[in-house]
């Protein structure tokens, strides 16, 4: 069986820092990917969503090259930390959007974001404007799109910060609830060691552009062959 996810030999070269990205992942697996800030998380989520293109080497998913197919044709997701929600269209508009953007939906997909509010425990809000909820709803919203959409790879790039302790932990738990439910590959950026171990069962650490380490949650905090790790969990909350 091909792996969900694959980045073969992926290179690429931003703002005058080399990048290279060489993984694969199971179906249905969460990684958290750690790393100080410019190590090149962001830019490898955007190099799986389609938003940026390798300079070499390719992107599979579930077997098929898709380097430069464009993020619509790429079966993936993405959850960003602003929800990426447009503000003058309403709650129903902004899920139908990831569905067809064309907005030709048919019963189907109208029953399906529907379901997927419920599923978030925003039943009837499908009217309401992006400016009128809170942030914890509106990344509920971004996360019923996922749902919505069912696509093999769900890339999340800090979707719960500055949620706060409890809002955050609920925002996990249902994101673990709709990755289980579409059984999604999901990766995950977090600066917070908690939410990885809470949530992942493996783990990316980035520094510098490459991948320092690529292995199970299980003891990975404890190690300490990785002085890039040892400086980047100094001062945080201990797992």
């Amino acid at each position: 069986m091909n792996p969900a996810l694959e980045m073969r030999k992926v290179e690429r070269n931003l703002g005058g820092k080399h990048m290279s990205f060489d993984f694969s992942r199971a179906r249905g697996s969460i990684t958290a990917i750690l790393g100080p800030s410019g190590s090149g998380k962001s830019t490898l989520l955007n190099l799986i969503a389609g938003f940026l293109a390798p300079d070499s080497g390719e992107i599979r998913i579930d077997g098929t090259d898709v380097s430069h197919r464009p993020p619509g044709e790429r079966g993936v997701s993405m959850v960003f930390q602003d929800n990426n929600l447009f503000a003058h269209l309403d709650i129903a508009t902004n899920i139908g959007l990831g569905l067809d953007p064309a907005l030709q939906l048919d019963d189907a997909q109208k029953d399906r974001i529907a379901s997927s509010l419920e599923r978030v425990g925003l039943s009837g809000y499908e009217k309401r404007l992006p400016g009128t909820l809170s942030g914890g709803e509106r990344q509920r919203v971004a996360l019923a799109r996922a749902f919505a959409r069912a696509r093999p790879v769900l890339l999340l790039d800090e979707p719960f910060d500055g949620l706060g302790p409890g809002l955050a932990a609920d925002m996990l738990s249902l994101m673990l609830e709709i990755r289980s439910d579409v059984d999604a590959t999901v990766l995950m950026v977090t600066h917070d060691p908690r939410e990885a171990a809470s949530a992942a069962d493996e783990i990316l650490f980035i520094d510098q552009g490459r991948i320092a380490a690529n292995s199970p949650m299980e003891g990975f905090f404890e190690r300490t062959d990785l002085p890039a790790l040892s400086a980047y969990l100094r001062g945080r909350p201990e797992v």
